[in-house]
């Protein structure tokens, strides 16, 4: 009775989304020029031109499919069978959706235009002396100033596809096929997160949500949907560890934090979430301190190298603000952005997104008995007993245990919020005036699992897919 009373709250959540959205095309059109907000299409940056295109037979068939089968598949997948599973949806999806805009469009030539990463691979020969001489070059009155992605981010970014340069895999294709690739692996990272901390039947529930994800639209072809993996990783390996792995994890966890913070200024902020998964973990952490040892260590082999190499991140963050402050920060007005990001998160994360994060906020403030359960004990024991529904669940299973169910969705509220929090830390620091739709997607991925909490699953999964064909179809995105 519980779940029927809250079903309208979760509408007046989604509708309260869409006049968000709707709220920031008015004001966008209607109250701000072109030169004052530098978007073609407010909130995104874009343009309107509605189009079909190779992939839009393909990504209907991916959406009818998920919506059809994907809750009871997850349902009743082994474990280890269902996480590749969830990577090939995903690429399935992503792929789908750049092909609407076809090959060269879609995928090819999205990072090799005139602000974008290829476009200095010739200035690369000689990677060294390219890092020592990077910060140089970052200023928009310097010499040679990089793009305005290159000078946006620290080098790591671009030398991920200098490298793949390096190893035969040069162009906008290969370098398209990569992004997409790894980016789609970042809703496994989070599966396998969800899963330590806040148990398997939560993790089975949020998959088809975080396979049929709106922020496919960007993360075909952005580079920011590589940096969401790297960053997804870094957080589930900690999980990993806090749960009893072993403590190789947490070296591993540490390595990615540090390449992630390499990757992207911004991306510091994954640490609020390292931060929960440690507060979750908090027993483990107490059984074995020495996962620190690992831990900082892995984290400082990135920055120790390009420390070595003659990159200062520092100084780069802070020419990076001057260079941000001289050009489209310094125009686009905070009064606007600083709300109409939250829109994009919308168009990114979905409205049942938006239902779930109601619910996420509620199971934090509710008293529940009994104290947390051991980090990893939550997982259920057997997947051939998780359902689409955890009420059918609970009514089918009399031995079911109601507090246990409780405390694995407190767990996982704490999750999703932390990812919210960072989110609303990077909002409120005005270092992201536009175009969050492409760079919160590292933070985006953790709002999605939000999406557990919801009865009625296809009809949820029905409306991000259709929020996600609208996009896609009728705005021509870019970055």
């Amino acid at each position: 009775m519980t779940r029927l009373r809250s079903v309208p709250r979760d509408l007046y959540a989604a509708a309260a989304a869409v006049l968000l959205v709707a709220a920031a095309i008015l004001v966008g059109r209607n109250v701000y020029t072109f030169d004052d907000l530098i978007v073609g299409w407010p909130p995104l940056l874009g343009r309107w031109d509605p189009h079909l295109g190779p992939g839009t037979p393909a990504a209907v068939l991916v959406a009818a499919a998920a919506v059809a089968y994907g809750p009871a598949v997850a349902a009743r997948l082994r474990w280890r069978a269902l996480l590749p599973a969830a990577w090939g949806a995903a690429m399935a999806w992503t792929w789908s959706l750049a092909l609407i805009d076809g090959w060269e469009r879609g995928v090819a030539r999205r990072l090799t235009t005139g602000q974008e990463y290829l476009s200095v691979m010739d200035r690369w020969r000689d990677i060294p002396a390219t890092l020592r001489d990077f910060n140089g070059h970052i200023l928009l009155h310097s010499p040679d100033n990089w793009p305005a992605h290159v000078a946006g981010h620290p080098p790591g970014a671009t030398l991920t596809y200098v490298l793949l340069d390096r190893i035969g895999l040069g162009g906008g294709g290969w370098a398209g096929t990569f992004t997409i690739t790894v980016g789609a692996t970042a809703c496994v990272a989070v599966l396998v997160t969800v899963r330590a901390l806040a148990g398997e039947r939560l993790a089975r529930r949020a998959a088809p949500f975080l396979v049929l994800a709106p922020a496919a639209v960007w993360m075909g072809t952005s580079a920011d949907g590589y940096f969401a993996a790297v960053a997804a990783w870094s957080v589930a390996l900690l999980a990993l560890t806090v749960t009893g792995r072993s403590l190789w994890w947490a070296a591993g966890a540490g390595l990615l934090f540090g390449l992630t913070c390499y990757l992207s200024y911004g991306l510091t902020l994954v640490a609020v979430i390292g931060a929960a998964v440690l507060l979750l973990g908090r027993r483990g952490v107490r059984e074995r301190p020495v996962l620190f040892v690992p831990l900082l260590a892995g984290m400082a082999v990135v920055p120790v190298a390009f420390t070595a190499a003659g990159f200062d991140w520092w100084e780069a963050y802070h020419l990076l603000v001057e260079r941000y402050y001289e050009g489209a920060a310094a125009v686009r007005p905070y009064a606007y952005w600083v709300w109409a990001n939250l829109a994009c998160t919308v168009l990114i994360t979905g409205v049942a997104t938006a239902a779930g994060l109601r619910r996420a906020v509620a199971r934090l403030t509710v008293r529940r008995p009994g104290g947390p359960p051991a980090p990893g004990a939550a997982r259920s024991p057997d997947p051939a007993d998780t359902t689409a529904d955890a009420t059918r669940e609970t009514t089918a299973n009399p031995t079911a245990d109601p507090t246990g169910e409780a405390t694995e969705q407190a767990r996982l509220a704490l999750l999703v919020c932390a990812g919210l929090l960072a989110l609303l830390i990077a909002d409120l620091s005005g270092m992201s005036k536009a175009e969050t739709e492409r760079i919160w997607l590292p933070f985006a991925q953790w709002l999605l699992p939000a999406c557990a909490f919801l009865p009625h699953p296809r009809a949820w999964l029905t409306a991000q897919a259709i929020l996600a064909l609208l996009v896609n179809h009728l705005v021509a995105t870019g970055w």
